[in-house]
């Protein structure tokens, strides 16, 4: 609470709203066309076995339960995206204090 006995504010960027958030999940994305290509059977994905499929799922969910995690590639996103609701609420509050006559 502020000092007026109001509750602030608080700034936090909704998780996905960003540009990078689609090609972060480059590896699934991957895996869903390779699902879509061998089930409709299109070009040489027809003799492609299931197991393929099964794998590059496999392999994004390895990716985002352990490899990611154990990199730390999750904390610094949202640090970043804490560090940038920062700066704008210190950009908000100093045009807000220039605004004001003195």
């Amino acid at each position: 609470m502020d000092n007026a006995g109001q509750p602030q504010s608080v700034d936090r960027p909704v998780r996905g709203a960003d540009e990078d958030s689609i090609t972060d999940m480059w590896l699934l994305w991957i895996s869903v066309a390779l699902l879509a290509l061998r089930y409709f059977e299109i070009g040489p994905f027809a003799a492609v076995s299931w197991w393929w499929v099964a794998g590059a799922f496999g392999a994004a969910f390895v990716w985002f339960e352990f490899v990611e995690k154990s990199l730390g590639l999750e904390k610094k996103k949202a640090m970043d995206e804490m560090e940038a609701a920062r700066k704008a609420r210190i950009k908000r509050a100093l045009e807000k204090d220039s605004s004001k006559p003195r």
